[in-house]
């Protein structure tokens, strides 16, 4: 699905057309922080944050979310860049079975392809633009892999997964999982912006996948010096820089960083010299903090507790986790701590 993509100064809102279808802030000296934003800036941007960089081997992760100045954004509660890597022949992703509750997991890549089997008895490979959704209700296991012929040449893998926490009247609900072909996602485009929808409603558009709660989630490219619009109709919005640069208000944000902006502004960010591809994410805020632990996401430490209990006693058969069929071989004890 195509759209056109159209600025409409000076309101900067995008028109979509159907085509064929904490506490006190301490003293600061900005200088000394290139990352805190200044002048105009600090009016239209709550936080700045900084992704922490991980090296899993040979293989970087970037998280965003959570983070020491902000656990959310809307209902996202973990954001993760993965990549961009390079493998050699033999080698891949092996992520072993493990389980989810209290959640859903978005994975979009931009480059590569990843082997996703869960216990509802998916056995799919997600490719670039697809959408997966993975709803963990009261407890799904998966496992991501670069198996099978992948692992026979070389290949990349760069993208994106993002947990969404549920709302209390979600958490006991049953595990699900839907995947949306890139085709299927509306695509809007016009004046150097080429944008797909990936998640919700916003700019006039809409992604035909199911959500527990308000949010929304897009890819956009942006070409040198175009400007794009936040969408108005939700209350969280951010903005992760994932290539090149962008800038708002006059001060740059460079690849790795996540702009959080203040609620009710209107808002436009541009793209830097050479371009800039972002994520902009968003939606209502949650109906109350969530305790995390491990890849549990919950309301109360009482239900993480019986999860980690229900994973650890390993009933497969009977108990309240299965492993994937096809990858029931092995899997990622629970952390002792």
């Amino acid at each position: 699905m195509q759209a056109a993509l159209a600025q409409d100064a000076p309101n900067l809102q995008l028109a979509y057309v159907r085509s064929n279808e904490q506490e006190a802030v301490m003293s600061w000296n900005p200088i000394l922080d290139p990352s805190i934003p200044i002048g105009d800036a600090v009016d239209a941007i709550d936080t700045v944050i900084v992704a922490r960089a991980r090296d899993l081997g040979g293989f970087e992760v970037r998280r965003a979310l959570p983070s020491a100045r902000r656990q959310m954004v809307g209902p996202f509660i973990f954001f993760d860049q993965m990549g961009p890597a390079e493998f050699l022949t033999g080698q891949g992703i092996d992520v072993r079975p493990h389980p989810h509750i209290g959640l859903a997991t978005v994975t979009y890549l931009v480059k590569g392809r990843m082997h996703h089997r869960d216990s509802l008895g998916t056995d799919r490979w997600i490719e670039p633009g697809a959408v997966n959704l993975m709803t963990a209700g009261i407890g799904i296991t998966h496992s991501e892999r670069t198996d099978g012929e992948m692992r026979a040449m070389p290949h990349a893998l760069f993208g994106l997964q993002s947990w969404l926490a549920l709302p209390k009247s979600h958490e006991d609900t049953p595990a699900d999982f839907r995947h949306v072909p890139k085709d299927d996602l509306p695509e809007l485009e016009g004046e150097g912006k080429q944008l797909r929808l990936i998640l919700g409603k916003a700019w006039g558009a809409e992604a035909p996948v199911p959500l527990a709660s308000e949010a929304f989630y897009a890819d956009a490219v942006l070409a040198p010096g175009a400007a794009l619009p936040l969408p108005d109709n939700h209350e969280d919005r951010g903005v992760y820089v994932l290539e090149g640069e962008v800038s708002q208000a006059g001060t740059s944000y460079e690849a790795g960083q996540m702009l959080i902006f203040r609620p009710g502004d209107s808002v436009s960010v541009k793209a830097g010299p050479a371009g800039a591809r972002i994520m902009i994410l968003g939606g209502a805020t949650m109906d109350g903090p969530r305790f995390i632990w491990w890849n549990f996401v919950a309301s109360s430490r009482e239900r993480i507790e019986a999860a980690k209990e229900a994973w650890r006693a390993g009933d497969w058969a009977h108990g309240r986790f299965s492993l994937p069929p096809g990858d029931d071989k092995e899997f990622i004890p629970a952390p002792e701590k």
